[in-house]
């Protein structure tokens, strides 16, 4: 078992000179396609030729793509040294030759997207293309917004100016401080910005108001600039929105994740419409807890009885072997992952926080970054992204144009293996209490999974809708609409305090734009899939399928093929009930 990543899988340091060897095979082929595509546009007219294009196009993102395995290597490097500036500059280097290769070659996607509407039914018909067929649906759904190349361009370089050097630098300067916390013995102990918030989780109600103190000074102390960056990232999204005629803000996003709005809109609606769900377990959570009012902070705060320590093999194994039962494919995944250094497991200085799953191209490995600290939700983190992982193994199984999936499907297998391992572990658990506190753990993660993050999407429609009616959003406003939104599927037990206040400053999520409903959506199918497998174990099959279609049809009509209708509305609120079922047995 390797517990750190074995980057050697990529590269032997930042230093490895087959970097800049493959910098410049990766400029070549992107070039050389260029230099053959540019001024050649038959494959715009005859589907044989887009055919040839298209395989040539295939080949390069199979072997070089636009620096991807350097790429790749840099950002996994600063994931595990935040820190380090010679990291930071390489890859910033690096990402600007990205931008002007991304730059040169993007004229053939969008010339693609251009094919006459009468000419388009004999591109998707034709035999040698069947292998694109989605690829070719989804970019002419996309055409009308799809600018010429000079204004893609422009729009590509100015990004990094107008939107991604803001959100970086809020992230950077509060990733950069200091809190002075308690410890669960009492002792006073210096820990990063990033680190504050697992002590909001702490029993001891010292320990967890003295971390929110700290965490809502920082936040404070950046909460104007925090207010021209959101700003100014709205800006950019409303001119970007405007030249491209998009009808609403979250459109964009909709045709990125290949669903329709309508599906979206049932499914914010249904939840929405159910919040009474998490308003009462907020409230059973104080009663079970012996609490009037919970701080903002507190929400997660666990049951006594949920603090069970697994070391990190313990952890592993029991992954491995709820996973094995299902299927020994998925077993052979998380040892494979394990035994050649595809898990970094433990916090360490410099260290992003969190947990994800990466996974760059078909051709290059995973890579899984934990932060284990022997909690039981440690192994539930280690499923999680496991189930990313296989997800992404299974996919590779197409092309590259369909080997990878929208953020719609993200959250799908992820918590399909996570809610499997919970169940293995109450399977395995006597004590009525300690079931109630991990019956309670569980909700607490379906509920900030689904309603927290519906409450985040209608914070960002009305956030976005107000930025364009009155131009410039204060601090204050801001906060005032955040807190609108977390009361709403909060109830009144949770405290309007200044936690709640400064939550839309550290939240990453609002920089990246309404991928919030993903969470919900992708937890709820996970659960008719579950559903599925706990009615006959032979219906793995299915999810199997699902996970290895990739981005070969949309959410709507690959779901529909085993069985599971996206779009009607009673699809979404069976999923809703089975949340009220639990939160009755709590």
């Amino acid at each position: 078992m390797i517990e750190k990543w074995n980057l050697k899988l990529l590269y032997t340091s930042e230093t490895d000179p087959q970097i800049q060897k493959d910098i410049d095979l990766s400029t070549k082929n992107v070039r050389a396609f260029v230099k053959e595509w540019k001024s050649n546009k038959e494959y715009t007219k005859d589907p044989s030729v887009l055919a040839q294009a298209l395989n040539e196009y295939e080949k390069l993102e199979t072997s070089t793509g636009i620096c991807d395995k350097p790429m790749y290597y840099l950002a996994l490097r600063y994931y595990l040294d935040q820190n380090n500036a010679d990291i930071k500059a390489q890859k910033s280097k690096l990402a600007d030759l990205c931008t002007k290769l991304g730059n040169e070659i993007q004229f053939f996607g969008i010339n693609i997207s251009k094919i006459a509407k009468n000419r388009q039914k004999d591109f998707l018909v034709y035999k040698g293309l069947k292998d694109y067929k989605h690829y070719l649906e989804e970019t002419f759904r996309s055409a009308r917004y799809i600018l010429s190349d000079k204004e893609e361009k422009i729009f590509g370089l100015l990004y990094g100016t107008s939107h991604s050097n803001w959100a970086k630098m809020l992230n950077e300067l509060l990733d950069k401080q200091k809190a002075t916390i308690l410890t669960e013995k009492l002792e006073k102990k210096e820990v990063n910005y990033n680190d504050i918030t697992q002590y909001h989780h702490s029993l001891n109600k010292n320990v967890r108001d003295v971390a929110a103190k700290e965490f809502n000074r920082i936040n404070s102390k950046y909460a104007e600039i925090a207010e021209f960056e959101i700003n100014s990232i709205l800006k950019r999204k409303q001119v970007s929105d405007e030249y491209r005629k998009y009808s609403r803000p979250d459109l964009s996003r909709h045709l990125s994740d290949d669903i329709d709005s309508d599906v979206v809109d049932t499914l914010v609606k249904v939840i929405t419409q159910n919040f009474d769900i998490s308003q009462r377990y907020y409230k059973r959570k104080a009663e079970l807890l012996g609490l009037k009012k919970l701080g903002y902070h507190e929400r997660n705060i666990p049951l006594p009885g949920a603090n069970k320590e697994y070391s990190f093999p313990q952890a592993l194994g029991l992954v491995k072997k709820t996973l094995g039962d299902l299927d020994p494919f998925f077993e052979d995944i998380v040892a494979q992952y394990s035994e050649e250094g595809q898990y970094d497991s433990f916090p360490a200085k410099g260290k992003s926080g969190g947990a994800f799953c990466i996974s760059f191209s078909k051709t290059l490995p995973t890579y899984i970054l934990l932060n284990f600290t022997d909690q039981l939700n440690d192994v539930l983190t280690i499923a999680h992204e496991s189930g990313h992982g296989i997800h992404s193994e299974l996919a590779r199984k197409q092309n590259s144009f369909n080997c990878g999936y929208p953020t719609s499907l993200a959250e799908v297998a992820s918590t399909f293996f996570e809610d499997f391992v919970l169940q293995e572990i109450l399977k395995t658990t006597k004590d009525r209490k300690v079931e109630q506190a991990i019956l309670d753990m569980k909700l607490n993660g379906d509920i900030s999974s689904i309603f927290r993050q519906v409450a985040f999407y209608n914070f960002e429609t009305e956030l976005h809708h107000d930025y364009r009616e009155k131009g410039f959003l204060t601090k204050e406003y801001i906060s005032d609409l955040f807190c609108k939104h977390m009361k709403a599927y909060l109830g009144d037990v949770v405290e309007e305090d200044e936690g709640m206040r400064n939550g839309w400053i550290y939240v990453s999520h609002f920089r990246r734009f309404f991928y919030v409903y993903s969470y919900a959506s992708g937890l709820l199918i996970s659960k008719a899939l579950q559903k599925m497998v706990k009615d006959d174990k032979k219906n793995i099959g299915y999810v199997k399928k699902f996970m290895e279609s990739g981005s070969t049809q949309s959410p709507k009509e690959l779901f529909k093929g085993i069985g599971i209708d996206i779009a009607k509305k009673e699809f979404w609120e069976n999923g809703i009930e089975e949340i009220r079922t639990l939160l009755n047995k709590l």
